[in-house]
Order: C-alpha cells, then sequence, then structure tokens
C-alpha cells in the first residue's frame, strides 16, 4: 500500500500594497506582515539508500524553491497593479524604490494564485502542490488548493 502524506512549511515575510480603483483606505499604500503556509503532498521516499529516505520532500529544498521565487521578491517590496496610470507608476518607482507591478489587483486572495503558480512549476516530479494559505493579517488570510484549480 501506498501512503499519501502532506508536509507543511511556513514562511513569513513583509510586504505593502496599494489596491487601484479601491474605495476604501486599502487604496493606500500599507504594508503587512504575512505568513504563507505551503503544503506539498506526496509519498515518501522509500530507499534505504537515498539520502532522502522517509520525506516527501526535503524541507530544505522546499525552503530553496519559496525562498528564491517569493521570499526574495515580494519581502519589503510594494506590489501594485500595473493599471494604475504610467505617471502614478513612476512616481511609485521614484518614491517608494522595491516596487513590483503586477498584472493583478494585489489583494490576498490574487497573491496566494500567483504564488502557487510560481512554486508549482519549481517542484520535483515526485511531489503536488496541495494547498497554500497565506495570511494578510492575524485574523485574515486566503488559501488555494490544487482540487479546486485542476
Amino acid at each position: 500500500m501506498t501512503t499519501v502524506i502532506r508536509v507543511t512549511k511556513e514562511f513569513s515575510f513583509e510586504m505593502a500594497h496599494a489596491l487601484w480603483n479601491y474605495d476604501g483606505p486599502c487604496r493606500n499604500v500599507h504594508g503587512h506582515s504575512y505568513k504563507l503556509y505551503v503544503t506539498l503532498s506526496g509519498v515518501p521516499v522509500n530507499d534505504t539508500q537515498n539520502p532522502k529516505n522517509g520525506m516527501v520532500i526535503d524541507f530544505t529544498d522546499l525552503k530553496s524553491i519559496v525562498k528564491e521565487k517569493i521570499i526574495n521578491v515580494f519581502d519589503h517590496a510594494v506590489t501594485v497593479s500595473g493599471s494604475y496610470d504610467k505617471k502614478r507608476l513612476d512616481a511609485f518607482k521614484t518614491i517608494l524604490g522595491n516596487i513590483i507591478i503586477v498584472d493583478y489587483q494585489p489583494t490576498c486572495e490574487n497573491l496566494v494564485s500567483d504564488f502557487a503558480s510560481r512554486i508549482r512549476k519549481h517542484l520535483p516530479d515526485s511531489v503536488v502542490l496541495h494547498s497554500l494559505k497565506l495570511y494578510e493579517t492575524a485574523t485574515s488570510y486566503a488559501e488555494w488548493h490544487a482540487s479546486d484549480n485542476e
């Protein structure tokens, strides 16, 4: 019998964003302390000669992928939609420095979807991205599940 196991690793980063054309205070540049939970599923390696024996994935390998594709990109950055006019985008770049312009509204919901896409491409074939949970505040989060997006 093959046993599928889920493993989860938590990551933290700081990021600011502004919501274009939003009708509330989040239209202004503001920041959050994000927490990202990455859950993978797979069958643990069953090979006593393999140094990864008993693992679905080495947490160090998962950390490297998420650090390179998410943390190093978004940590201490300001993320805004490319829907802003050129003048505003140029001002953001000049004033704020580390700015990321995305082709979507940078809500928690859209960020978690983007992160799933960025992570999925770089996982070993033996594991599947099961879900992501992105906390924007201590009490608010968005989830992405592979089963909902196949």
